[in-house]
């Protein structure tokens, strides 16, 4: 078996092998402390620092009712402020992607912004009686940045800065070269399936369904395919092809053509690896490329399913045919796991739903689900609180009495 480079947690012996109650999956009142307490304090990825080449490039970034613009200023230098006019509060931009040339402009009234987010002028400014540009710059968001990746979030939150959270990464990442990475012609991709984003994740957290729900990957690597978990929420699951031709034509073709990287370390050649971070991101690395994904939650019972793609410069003919063929492999599973979360969801409604009983294969799941009840204690209450009560209960649990053990 291939030594892996990585402060691992074994599964420990004896673990409770439940999850979370199917009442936190169809809970507004849950959801609106997720998005407070989760979502908004915890990093998110947005983009790479090779999608804004130019000064005035821009990346926007939706979650929850937050609205974030991620642009490069005429400096060079990359910021994320808060997509909202100081005026009025209207998008500065629309879309998900642009280039403001020279200047912000707010197409509501015209307020004029620095590319760094300074207010150039307001429109008739002498209506405004005596106001200090200074004050009405776009407000900033906390931004951090890692092998060129760029992670932004609302809110202070619990994790450290991006360098500390994912070192057990860096290694791989600078192997991977990652830092000079280019966009794909069509680098974005998103699609809404009708689940709470804990069904996703569920689905994503273990590699124990891959023989029989994934065909494509099974046999590009399943018999070699390892989940691993590590400290602060962070997990790695890699797999290795090419030991056998492939039945299925994507993944014959793949094997046959997919170009060596001996640039790369011994465990990282022939091998797709992934690696997640807590709580809702993951990446994926090929020989040909990189991509990350997220489930971006639009309500308890709505994920936007979303991610970005990418390649190394100076593509040969060799490595864009098997980036096409990893994307088929990629595709087909992606279709099989979103037809597992609507089956796995929709069990939570079910009054014959008894619990998760999860194998040492699932573990990774029962540890997601573990994270989610230290930040929101209410989740391990087996059956709901009032959904009016769910707050206060939470926060009850959050703190314990004083003096008390």
């Amino acid at each position: 078996m291939t030594k892996l480079p990585y402060p691992t947690i074994d599964v420990p012996k004896n673990w409770d092998r439940g999850g979370l109650p199917a009442w936190t999956y169809h809970s507004p009142a849950l959801f609106a402390l997720e998005r407070e307490k989760l979502f908004l304090t915890h990093w998110q990825i947005v983009g790479h620092e090779c999608d804004l080449p130019e000064p005035g490039d821009w990346l926007a970034f939706d979650l929850l009712g937050e609205r974030a613009v991620i642009m490069r200023g005429q400096d060079g230098v990359i910021r994320a402020f808060h997509n909202l006019c100081r005026h009025r509060g209207a998008r500065v931009v629309d879309g998900e992607t642009g280039n403001c040339r020279g200047a912000i402009v707010c197409p509501f009234h015209g307020w004029v912004y620095n590319l760094d987010g300074s207010l150039r002028g307001a429109a008739q400014p002498r209506s405004f009686g005596a106001m200090k540009r200074e004050d009405f710059g776009l407000k900033p968001i906390e931004m951090d940045s890692f092998h060129g990746f760029l992670f932004i979030r609302f809110s202070p939150g619990p994790q450290p800065g991006i360098a500390t959270l994912l070192a057990p990464f860096d290694a791989d990442f600078a192997s991977y070269r990652v830092q000079d990475l280019v966009p794909v012609s069509v680098p974005n991709r998103a699609s809404d399936l009708p689940v709470n984003w804990k069904s996703v994740r569920d689905v994503d957290n273990e590699g124990y369904h891959v023989a029989l729900a994934h065909p494509g990957l099974q046999d590009l690597y399943g018999r070699t395919y390892r989940d691993l978990y590590l400290k602060n929420g962070l997990s790695m699951s890699i797999g290795w092809y090419g030991d056998t031709p492939g039945r299925l034509w994507s993944v014959r073709n793949y094997t046959r053509i997919s170009p060596e990287r001996t640039d790369l370390p011994g465990h990282l050649q022939k091998a797709w690896s992934y690696y997640g971070f807590f709580p809702n991101s993951v990446f994926t690395m090929t020989p040909e490329g990189v991509q990350f994904y997220h489930d971006i939650p639009l309500s308890e019972g709505m994920t936007r399913l979303s991610g970005r793609s990418y390649r190394w410069p100076h593509e040969t003919r060799q490595q864009r045919l098997a980036r096409y063929l990893a994307y088929r492999i990629d595709r087909d599973t992606s279709v099989e796991d979103q037809q597992l979360s609507i089956w796995s969801n929709e069990s939570m409604m079910s009054d014959a739903f008894e619990g998760f009983h999860l194998s040492d294969l699932e573990y990774g799941l029962r540890r997601h689900h573990d994270g989610l009840r230290r930040i929101l204690p209410v989740m391990s209450l087996a059956v709901a609180p009032p959904e009016d009560q769910i707050a206060a209960r939470n926060e009850e649990m959050s703190c314990p009495v004083q003096g008390r053990a």
